[in-house]
């Protein structure tokens, strides 16, 4: 039997199947009503009307609620690792000496069929102490005795999974992933003294928070676990969420594990909520750091949130990788991962992440160094006073060539490594997945549809010149790889350019690429 074959028979059980069509059934329509609701908002931002904390939920807000207490293992989060779930990756953060793997289904997964079902029961294997794998040159891999606890990040609500029908439809991807792995996964969690622990995406609004939660109500109920056996920690990665973080721990409260800064998808969603708004242009991204006053408010907005409910605050990506051959900067770079770590725990956040092994014991040391007790929940603060204006306050700087270059760079190697099935790539000594890809081609839309879109020296950046320096590019990287024609970098550059140019701004490059991905034999 051919191995995906034999994975499919394993994982889509008639069981299996039958548990994510009910949870597409009973869910799947208030799915679309809240995915109508955020095209709705988009128009109302599009003619003026800009966020702003929600009245109606003010008592909840000012409340005295908290959630209900964490399990003893997910007290401690002080370095997460993240990556996609292919075998080997899974084995190696496991093993990287962190405290948590969240196994990614979504920025860093590109979702071929094969690599969907394989990421399913690579987890289940690793829940079960049974993964190995062997390189093509022999070596093997193998859990160590003692690993990092597991939290799985299905994709967000606006993603689907076409492969899997339920009344002639595509099922929503969040329910795909999340109840294949709950289904299959969580008896043995339970027996091995963990539990079922997710992140969860790309969220707009409590009530997109509230479909998570009788999701988690319902399939605990089916299921037969307890209420509240599942944790859920959210990643605030969309400006529209950052005004509603009490809310979001609210209706989860009895689920919840706390919030993140999703820092680069928190960019991205600044940049495309204010994309008809010539006032929102922002700098090169290298210089949108995490200092801005906008990104510097909303993570000690979400410190003080979670703090104040008894939950984690944790803290953003540091997506460098150790430079091999060139120990200055490679030292350069660790040290922009202990500033920014430094800065991370001086804010009170409770953990953090990294995206290589190499960079665990750089952020443990920060966080061992400063934070003394298992998190940092019960280090009481001034209110920091942070009000909408300061979550919408535009970076200043500069727009450059090198930017644009950098933006084109990367953005077209990484829809060309996704749509061969590779949803993590290291670029110019940084891990890149879909939320750095997409910063890049917003921005360069945004340059090219405002007129603050310029060089310092007045030089408008124009679709024209873009297509110029696009053309460029691909020559460059087909030289660099022995000048062999690409049809899949061709096929990028198509992609990449219709995403830059036309109007108005696609939501998501992963909608726009999902059905030119190529599948894995």
């Amino acid at each position: 039997m051919e191995p995906l074959a034999s994975a499919i028979n394993e994982i889509l059980t008639p069981e299996a199947k039958q548990f994510v069509t009910d949870l597409q059934v009973k869910f799947g329509e208030t799915r679309e009503v809240l995915l109508s609701a955020r095209a709705k908002r988009q128009a109302q931002i599009d003619g003026g009307k800009f966020p702003d904390f929600l009245p109606y939920t003010q008592a909840i807000r000012s409340g005295a609620w908290t959630v209900a207490p964490l399990p003893a293992d997910i007290q401690d989060r002080r370095v997460e690792i993240t990556g996609p779930v292919d075998r080997k990756m899974v084995i190696n953060a496991l093993n990287s000496g962190a405290q948590v793997f969240m196994a990614d289904f979504e920025d860093s997964h590109s979702p071929t069929w094969s690599g969907t079902i394989a990421g399913q029961v690579n987890l289940r294997d690793a829940i079960r102490k049974t993964i190995s794998f062997k390189n093509a040159d022999g070596k093997e891999y193998r859990l160590n005795p003692n690993t990092a606890v597991l939290f799985v990040r299905p994709r967000g609500w606006h993603l689907e999974e076409k492969h899997f029908l339920v009344n002639g439809r595509p099922i929503s991807a969040s329910l795909f992933d999340f109840g294949l792995f709950f289904f299959h996964n969580v008896k043995a969690l339970l027996a091995a003294g963990t539990g079922p622990y997710f992140y969860l995406p790309k969220l707009e609004s409590h009530l997109e928070a509230r479909l998570w939660n009788d999701v988690f109500v319902f399939a605990q109920t089916a299921l037969g676990v307890p209420h509240g056996t599942i944790k859920a920690t959210v990643l605030i990665e969309t400006i529209l969420a950052s005004f509603e973080m009490d809310e979001i721990l609210y209706e989860l409260k009895d689920h919840s594990a706390g919030l993140n800064c999703g820092r680069w998808d928190y960019i991205f969603s600044f940049i495309k909520k204010f994309s008809h708004h010539p006032d929102f242009v922002l700098p090169d991204r290298a210089k949108v750091t995490m200092r801005e006053p906008f990104l510097n408010s909303y993570c000690r907005l979400l410190v003080e949130t979670c703090h104040k409910r008894q939950v984690h605050a944790m803290g953003g990506m540091a997506a460098q990788i150790p430079i091999k051959n060139d120990p200055r900067a490679n030292e350069e770079a660790l040290a922009k991962v202990t500033a920014d770590k430094e800065r991370e725990v001086g804010l009170g956040h409770d953990g953090t992440w990294v995206a290589h092994p190499a960079l665990v014991p750089v952020a443990r040391a920060v966080f061992d160094a400063k934070m003394k007790a298992a998190n940092q929940i019960a280090v009481k603060k001034e209110p920091c006073g942070v009000t909408a204006g300061d979550l919408l306050t535009v970076p200043a700087g500069e727009i450059t060539e090198a930017g644009l270059r950098n933006n084109i760079s990367v953005g077209l190697q990484y829809v060309e490594a996704w749509l061969g099935g590779n949803g993590c790539v290291p670029l110019y000594h940084l891990m890149e997945d879909a939320a750095t890809a997409e910063i890049s081609r917003a921005q360069i839309w945004q340059w090219i549809q405002h007129p603050k879109g310029r060089l310092a020296d007045g030089k408008k950046i124009t679709a024209a010149w873009f297509r110029e320096l696009l053309a460029a590019e691909k020559v460059r990287l087909t030289a660099e790889r022995g000048n062999t024609p690409s049809p899949q970098l061709e096929k990028a550059a198509v992609l990449f350019d219709r995403l830059v140019t036309t109007t108005p701004f696609t939501e998501f490059l992963t909608l726009a690429a999902y059905n030119q991905i190529e599948e894995n034999p």
